[in-house]
This record gives structure tokens, C-alpha cells and sequence, in this order.
């Protein structure tokens, strides 16, 4: 496949960072790009999933939305793994907690992924079937070592990668928690991380717990598009 490719516009390299943060919502990439870049420009609006280059502290860096759910981060990190050069995503994004010890706006760095998804399988021509992938050693080591330098906590945890949201059993959370030590829930890490090991790419995961499904407590739609700025000040001051 050639550049550009069928969901991002842009034609020739070097428009792209080699770093791009990933939050789900492509709103959420048009507050970060600009409230906290400088010199920004817009690189894609195919299908509304918004991205940026922009360059902060004087490093040039990328944002762009991934959509919901495994199939379409799927798509976007392969493309810009594989097309546009890109060494590094971090996903910024919102979870659900299964563990009573997380509150909300915590921030939860993932060692892991576990997930009942089959992307990975059919992804790799069922050569893969762990249901538990990594993220980036190195790549998360600087993220909580950042993370500490600027004073912010972070939970350093295993993490549930759910192809459903609206999920009818009850007990899904204590029994995740308990079986894999999962902390909380998103939708979209297990298949970052395994196009990155197919790639021989980086990446890596911050969260801010946005609801929990042990208290019920919950954050407004309003608040997870911009109240998450300690987890966004950690991806952008990672040098």
C-alpha cells in the first residue's frame, strides 16, 4: 500500500511525528493539539477522525483520535506504523475500574493487556492466540519514571481490552479482577500493542479512570474530553 492510504490524507512523510498520541475521541486530539502545541496544523479529517502535528517544549509531536473499540485503532496505528513512519503511540484514553482501590481520575499506566478478542488471531493469520500482550518495556518505563518527576501517581496495572460496552454479565468485572488481575477496562490497547510487536514498533497506554463499575461513581462526557490533563501532561513532558 501506498500513501496516502484510505483513512489518513497525508502524502508524503515527515508530515506525521515519529510520536503520536492516541486518545480514542478525535475531539479530544483537537483540545490537546490546541491547548498544549504550538505551530499546529491539521494533517487529517477523512471520515472526522481528526489528527495533528504541532511541536511542544520545542519537540515535534502528533495527535490523532482512534475511534472506538480494537477494529479501529486497529486500523489507524497499522497505517501509521507501516505507511507514515511513526516509532511510537501512546493511547490516552478513559477506562472503567474493576479494582475498588482505583477512584476516579486516577491515572493507570498498562504493563499488559488482557483480552477475549480475536484481532490478534485473525490479524496474524492465526499464528497468535495470548491473550495477554505487553506493552512497550522500555517505552513504560519513561512513562512512569515522567510520571514521578512531575509528581503526578500513576497505578502501574494489567488491563481488561473489551470488545463489547454494554456487556449483560454481571459479574465480569470481580471475575476479571480475580481470574487476571485486570484493574480496569477499555477497548482498544490489545490491538495497539500486538501491531506494535508485529511492527517492531513502541507502544503504550495511559488511562484515567473515568467510571467504576464497583462504586457506580461516573465522570459527565464534558468532563472526559478535558478534564484529563494529568494524563496528558505525563504523554507530552515524556522526552
Amino acid at each position: 500500500m501506498s500513501i496516502p492510504t484510505p483513512h489518513i490524507q497525508v502524502k508524503e512523510q515527515g508530515v506525521i511525528a515519529k510520536r503520536v498520541l492516541m486518545p480514542g475521541d478525535p475531539l479530544r486530539a483537537k483540545y490537546i493539539a490546541e491547548t498544549f502545541l504550538e505551530n499546529v496544523e491539521q494533517f487529517n479529517g477523512v471520515r472526522g477522525m481528526l489528527g495533528f502535528t504541532g511541536t511542544y517544549k520545542g519537540r515535534k509531536i502528533s495527535v490523532m483520535g482512534s475511534g472506538m473499540g480494537m477494529p479501529s485503532i486497529g486500523i489507524y496505528s497499522y497505517e501509521l506504523f507501516a505507511f507514515y513512519g511513526v516509532e511510537e503511540i501512546i493511547r490516552i484514553g478513559s477506562a472503567g475500574a474493576y479494582s475498588p482501590e482505583l477512584d476516579l481520575y486516577d491515572v493507570v499506566v498498562a504493563k499488559n493487556a488482557f483480552s477475549e478478542s480475536s484481532y490478534a488471531y485473525i490479524q496474524s493469520d492465526k499464528k497468535f492466540t495470548s491473550q495477554v500482550l505487553d506493552a512497550n518495556e522500555d517505552l513504560t518505563k519513561r512513562i512512569v519514571e515522567t510520571a514521578d518527576r512531575l509528581g503526578i501517581k500513576t497505578h502501574l496495572e494489567t488491563i481488561h481490552s473489551s470488545d463489547v460496552f454494554y456487556g449483560q454479565a454481571k459479574d465480569t468485572c470481580t471475575r476479571l479482577y480475580n481470574e487476571h488481575k485486570c484493574a480496569c477496562v477499555e477497548m482498544e490497547s490489545f490491538a495497539l500493542f500486538h501491531n506494535a510487536n508485529t511492527l517492531g514498533k513502541k507502544a503504550a497506554c495511559i488511562l484515567t479512570i473515568s467510571d467504576s463499575l464497583v462504586t457506580h461513581k461516573a465522570t459527565t462526557s464534558e468532563e472526559r474530553q478535558y478534564a484529563f490533563e494529568q494524563m496528558m501532561k505525563i504523554a507530552l513532558e515524556l522526552e
